[in-house]
């Protein structure tokens, strides 16, 4: 199990930008969560699993805290490779680029890279999040 990097407090967190968090272990892409994930959306194709599954990798690989709450903002530049099919071996990237000061707290740009083993990236994200109500040291 890979160890998950935990930052603590915004002072951690601005000192962490342009370090690499981690990185999780392999784990496969099932037809159960193809077909489910075309029923939920529509999207026939599976075109935009990839990014789904960031959700899932992003908190293997990396904890806040020190705030009160923390925010998905959404997302910047999203950029994808081929689609997911059954019996891929994906994993999860992610590094920290960025922090901003916003009202109540910092945003963090993170980039999450899902890779496919033996294919390179199924997509590339600028993930946002916005960390409010810092804790008193």
């Amino acid at each position: 199990m890979t160890a998950i990097t935990v930052l603590h407090g915004e002072a951690e967190v601005r000192a962490a930008v342009g370090n690499d968090l981690g990185t999780t272990e392999w784990s496969a892409v099932t037809q159960a969560h193809l077909d489910g994930f075309r029923e939920a959306t529509g999207d026939p194709a599976g075109t935009y699993l990839a990014i789904s599954l960031s959700n899932m990798l992003l908190p293997q690989i990396v904890e806040v805290r020190g705030f009160s709450m923390g925010v998905n903002y959404g997302t910047d530049a999203v950029t994808f490779g081929e689609p997911l099919r059954a019996g891929d071996l994906i994993r999860g990237n992610a590094r920290l680029v960025d922090v901003i000061d916003v009202k109540g707290g910092i945003q963090t740009t993170m980039i999450i890279t899902v890779e496919v083993a033996g294919r390179g990236p199924a997509c590339t994200i600028q993930s946002l999040s916005r960390w409010l109500g810092a804790e008193e040291s």
